[in-house]
C-alpha cells in the first residue's frame, strides 16, 4: 500500500496527513507540485490543508493548475483512490474532480474547533468502519468552508448517497451542512474537517483514526 501526499507552497498539513497514513500502516512519499509523475505504484493521493499559494484567486484554484495535478486527475480517473482534506477538498472542487464549490464561511469568519459529525454513509472505502448515523468529532479550520451545490446537484448527492459526512449542528452555511462529498465511483472524497487530527491520544478526538485504518483495510484487499 502507497500513498502520495501532494505538497504545494503554504500546505500546512501534509505532515499530518503522511503521519496518519503511515500510522494506519500505509507507505507514504511526499511529491513536490512541481513534480509531473505520481510515485510508482501510487495506490492512495492525499491531498492535504492549508493555503496553497495563499488561497490567492480562490481557494485551490492555483494549486489545481500545477504541474502535478494532470497525474493527480489522471490518477482518479483510473480508479485511484483520492482524499482531500480542507484546502484539499478546494482544490479537488477547482480540478472537477469532485462537483460543487467552497465558498466564504456564512459568518465571514475563520473557524477553527472541534465539531461533531454525523456519518451519511458506509458506501466507501473511507466510511466503511463506521456506522451510518454515528457522530464522531473532527477538528476544522476554515475560512471557506461553505460548500455549495445548488438545488439540483444536492438532490443528485443525496439521491447518489455520495454525500459521506454532514455536521450535526450548522456551522459554516453549507448547503445541507455537508461536510464531506465521493465522486460517483466512490474513490475520492473530499472532506472540509480534519480526520488527521482526530488519530493520536493527545488530541481531543481519536474518531478519525477509523476512517485512515478502514482505507488501509481496502487498499489491502484490493
Amino acid at each position: 500500500m502507497k500513498a502520495a501526499v501532494i505538497v504545494f507552497p503554504g500546505s500546512n498539513c501534509d505532515r499530518d496527513l503522511a503521519v496518519a497514513f503511515r500510522g494506519a500502516g500505509i507507505d507514504v512519499e511526499m511529491v513536490w507540485h512541481k513534480d509531473t509523475d505520481l510515485p510508482k505504484g501510487t495506490d492512495l493521493v492525499g491531498v492535504p490543508g492549508g493555503f496553497s499559494f495563499g488561497d490567492y484567486l480562490r481557494c485551490g484554484a492555483i494549486a489545481a493548475r500545477s504541474p502535478i495535478t494532470k497525474a493527480l486527475v489522471s490518477h482518479a480517473e483510473r480508479g485511484g483512490y483520492v482524499l482531500g482534506i480542507c484546502n484539499g477538498f478546494q482544490v479537488l472542487t477547482e480540478t472537477g474532480l469532485l462537483p460543487g464549490a467552497l465558498m466564504r464561511n456564512a459568518g465571514l469568519k475563520f473557524i477553527c474547533r472541534t465539531v461533531p459529525l454525523k456519518v451519511e454513509t458506509t458506501r466507501s472505502a473511507f466510511t466503511e468502519g463506521y456506522s451510518a448515523g454515528q457522530t464522531v468529532h473532527f477538528p476544522i479550520a476554515h475560512h471557506d468552508g461553505n460548500y455549495a451545490a445548488g438545488p439540483e446537484l444536492l438532490a443528485e448527492l443525496r439521491g447518489e448517497d455520495r454525500v459521506a459526512f454532514t455536521y450535526a449542528t450548522p456551522v459554516n452555511g453549507s448547503e445541507g451542512d455537508i461536510a464531506g462529498v465521493l465522486s460517483a465511483n466512490r474513490r475520492v472524497l473530499g472532506l472540509m474537517p480534519h480526520p488527521e487530527r482526530a488519530v493520536d491520544t493527545i488530541h481531543t478526538s481519536q474518531d478519525g483514526a477509523v476512517l485512515f485504518s478502514a482505507l488501509a483495510g481496502a487498499l489491502a484487499d484490493a
